[in-house]
């Protein structure tokens, strides 16, 4: 990922529309680590399955104490509906134009499909793991859960 936000870095803040309104990295990041998910459209095969395995490993982030979001340059509207029909748990935000995956980088497939890029960030903004793979969508949860779960052990580990 030539260019791109990499570990170690500090991750760009921004604000996006989502469906219960906007939503900014900083609000997040005050909550705890964030999963941040680009990913190519609303409803697409590859997209679904994505979306649907975070859904299905949701209560695992949410036990590490994660903040899981997907970005596309869908709509809130394509958002909404997307949400409704796989009863997806976790915020989707729009980013019209791909402005905020282009800050981080995140690079079309053959110049045209949407990047698919998951981004781990600690609570202090800082990147923990990138990965990308346009063609393994339901792996970019494990990745993430990984290293939610090193990362969880690590403080763990410091507090004793």
């Amino acid at each position: 990922m030539s260019g791109a936000i990499a570990r170690g870095d500090l991750a760009p803040d921004f604000t996006l529309p989502g469906v219960d309104g906007p939503v900014s990295l900083a609000s997040l990041l005050a909550k705890g680590p964030v999963v941040l998910y680009f990913y190519p459209k609303d409803g697409t095969p590859g997209c679904t399955v994505e979306a649907c395995s975070f859904r299905d490993a949701y209560e695992s982030f949410v036990d590490i104490g994660a903040t899981v979001v997907g970005v596309s340059e869908d709509s809130v509207e394509s958002h909404r509906r997307f949400v409704s029909r796989y009863a997806l748990p976790f915020l989707l935000l729009a980013d019209a134009g791909g402005r905020v995956a282009q800050s981080y980088g995140v690079r079309k497939t053959l110049g045209l499909l949407a990047g698919r890029v998951t981004f781990v960030i600690g609570p202090d903004g800082v990147v923990l793991h990138a990965f990308e793979s346009q063609l393994r969508p339901g792996r970019h949860v494990v990745e993430a859960l990984e290293t939610l779960r090193a990362l969880a052990a690590g403080t763990r580990a410091a507090r004793a």
